[in-house]
């Protein structure tokens, strides 16, 4: 299938280490502790949106006043600590949300060891975790509302854009250096493809999916595709798409 071997080469073109530093996925690179990695990889999946250089950018500034240990700060801050935090600002992302992300954090670190559990105990699809750990997340008392904005569900038909593609930084697994692979209950497999407008634009125009709204329905729709040229790894192609159409305008 000549479009197989068009998305592979793609895919394979961008799977490589000279790729991280020029995305989010650098954030979580910076840390060898899984902890370390899951956080900052969480907070750099949900500032993904907009301009990359600015996101890797407020990245690094959380991580700089978390004193580049943000597992450590999510479980043993303070007050003072906390205030150092009240100037921080990413696009609509503000100190409203990010303390209340890192109270939810130290509330989840403090009875488990990986954020995994935060997705797996609720379902066996990543429909079901995503719809869980939504639920979850917002389960402390007095969330803020304005903070929903930031954490997306499958139940309102959102893409989950960031949060799949959180979701592939911490499963997917292979030689190239980087996707982390480091959650274990999670298979490739049950993976669902981050789509943006770019994503979706470039499946469209080579017809992956129909012209439609990007909505949940249109992430499953992709990824079944997908799973059509590599059943146990079809978000492997998520490097395919966003190459060309965010490096090349395709």
């Amino acid at each position: 299938m000549e479009l197989k071997k068009f998305l592979d080469k793609k895919a394979n073109q961008y799977n490589q280490p000279s790729f991280i530093s020029t995305d989010p996925i650098c954030i979580p690179h910076l840390f060898k502790q899984q902890q370390d990695i899951e956080i900052a990889g969480f907070f750099a999946a949900i500032f993904a949106w907009g301009n990359r250089k600015i996101i890797i950018n407020k990245s690094k500034e959380l991580m700089q006043l978390m004193q580049m240990k943000p597992y450590h700060f999510i479980l043993q801050h303070n007050n003072n600590d906390l205030k150092k935090l009240l100037h921080f600002k990413h696009r609509t992302f503000n100190a409203t949300d990010l303390l209340y992300c890192i109270a939810f954090l130290k509330h989840h670190y403090t009875y488990h060891k990986s954020l995994e559990t935060a997705f797996t105990q609720w379902g066996n699809t990543v429909e079901e975790m995503l719809i869980g750990f939504h639920q979850y997340f917002f389960s402390l008392p007095d969330y803020p509302e304005r903070t929903k904005k930031h954490i997306a569900t499958p139940a309102k038909n959102a893409t989950c854009k960031r949060l799949n593609m959180f979701l592939r930084w911490m499963v997917r697994r292979d030689n190239n250096g980087v996707d982390f692979g480091l959650w274990k209950n999670i298979s490739m497999a049950q993976l669902i493809c981050p789509v943006d407008v770019h994503v979706a634009r470039v499946a469209i125009k080579l017809n992956l999916i129909k012209n439609k709204p990007a909505n949940w329905k249109t992430a499953k729709e992709l990824t079944l595709y997908l799973k059509t040229l590599n059943s146990k790894d079809p978000v492997k192609y998520d490097f395919a798409l966003f190459g060309l159409g965010i490096m090349e305008k395709y």
